[in-house]
């Protein structure tokens, strides 16, 4: 009996010394290595290289269309419209009679003037006749001076008699021409503000109607001056060029899609709005279909210039560090990460453009960098990034391409 449980409590204590034993050997094998550590495979990431390219930079700005020229009727004498010669809405040209204002009254003060007209140059023969006799008769003083001065005053109050004779009758004949109210610019003109038979007095504050030019037609922008600063700054240290003088204009309208016409900028406005710090650029925009209509909102991409220095990197592959600032991950020497502090400038597309922190030939890491760390080693593979869509492709073996990712929802550049 003794020996046997001396046996047993033997086996129990080399079970004991058996369990020691195995846990001594399991913590003489460590803890298992980091991802990219030495001794383990590094993990793949897709990288792009950075190479300079001819960025054309633009800017969308909001805007309004305007008439590119408007003009409001409105009579230049009173009378009783008779008649009006147009349709409401449709094209006119310059010239064309919109209404006719009863000329009967004019008419008679324009008879009366001529009249007037008449007996005045009638009364100047016979005072000019008179003068030349007194010339001879003076020099043997059969008439007096003034008899001769007298004849001299008669015929200058003739002739001006007639020269105001002459502008009474033009006064008429102007005021007869105004009572047919004629468009002063072609275009569409607008719905009429009275009817036949309505009195209408001259120069009057409501308008009978309007008519607009509308091809071509204007574009009012709205431009901050904090990026005109920007714009400017960029032009006189170089990293934005300008190619001639003509500013193009792409148009976007109110559904989403493109103006098919481009157009031009036109001016831009010399003073800053205090209350908005805002100014105004105008551009010009064919308009041969009648599309654009004034009044409208539109959104405008002005096309500013051509850069050459700076890097287009791809938005997935920019993140942000506790200072806030822009950060890329690249593939330094040795295979190991590096995290770059990026300036963005702007959006473009899927990618940001970028003026420092990257150069010519670096390694962007656009895909696997959450399996990395800064200082890590990493396996790197060349991929591509569409432009539009920001989507990743790696290249297959028989040369084509095939998605790996898509990109996250764009931000704009602040």
């Amino acid at each position: 009996m003794i020996n046997w449980i001396c046996l047993r409590r033997t086996g129990v204590f080399g079970l004991l010394a058996g369990s020691l034993l195995l846990a001594g050997c399991g913590q003489q094998s460590g803890p298992s290595p980091a991802a990219g550590a030495p001794g383990q495979d590094a993990p793949e990431v897709g990288i792009v290289v950075l190479r300079p390219r001819a960025v054309t930079i633009s800017s969308e700005l909001p805007g309004r269309t305007t008439a590119f020229l408007t003009a409001e009727v409105r009579p230049q004498v009173a009378g009783i419209i008779k008649q009006r010669g147009f349709k409401e809405g449709g094209e006119i040209a310059s010239g064309d009679v919109l209404y006719q204002i009863d000329p009967a009254s004019y008419q008679a003060t324009f008879d009366s003037a001529a009249a007037a007209l008449q007996k005045a140059e009638a009364a100047v023969p016979s005072a000019q006749a008179k003068v030349e006799r007194y010339q001879g008769l003076i020099r043997e003083k059969a008439v007096s001076q003034q008899d001769f001065d007298d004849a001299v005053s008669t015929l200058a109050q003739a002739k001006a008699a007639v020269a105001a004779a002459k502008a009474d009758l033009d006064t008429a004949r102007i005021n007869v021409a105004y009572t047919q109210i004629k468009a002063p610019i072609a275009g569409i003109i607008g719905k009429s503000s009275i009817s036949v038979g309505a009195l209408v007095t001259a120069s009057q504050t409501t308008a009978l109607t309007t008519i607009r030019q509308i091809d071509p037609i204007y574009v009012d922008l709205t431009q901050s001056s904090v990026n005109h600063l920007k714009f400017r700054r960029d032009l006189a240290e170089g990293r934005l060029s300008t190619s001639g003088t003509s500013v193009p204009v792409r148009l976007l309208l109110e559904d989403g899609s493109t103006y098919a016409h481009a157009g031009r900028l036109a001016f831009a406005e010399v003073k800053v709005d205090e209350s908005t710090g805002t100014f105004t650029l105008r551009a010009e925009f064919p308009n041969p279909e009648r599309l654009l209509l004034p009044g409208m909102y539109v959104r405008a991409i002005i096309e500013e210039g051509i850069t050459s220095t700076s890097f287009l990197v791809p938005q997935r592959a920019v993140g942000r560090n506790t200072k806030g600032e822009a950060t890329a991950l690249v593939v330094g020497k040795g295979q190991t990460v590096e995290e770059r502090v990026l300036a963005v400038r702007r959006q473009v597309g899927s990618n940001w453009l970028v003026d420092s922190g990257v150069a010519a030939g670096d390694r962007v890491i656009v895909e696997g960098s959450m399996k990395t760390r800064v200082g890590g080693k990493v396996r790197p593979v060349e991929v591509t990034v569409d432009d539009a869509t920001g989507q990743v492709r790696r290249a297959a073996p028989d040369g084509g391409g095939t998605p790996a990712a898509k990109a996250p929802p764009s931000t704009k550049a602040e």
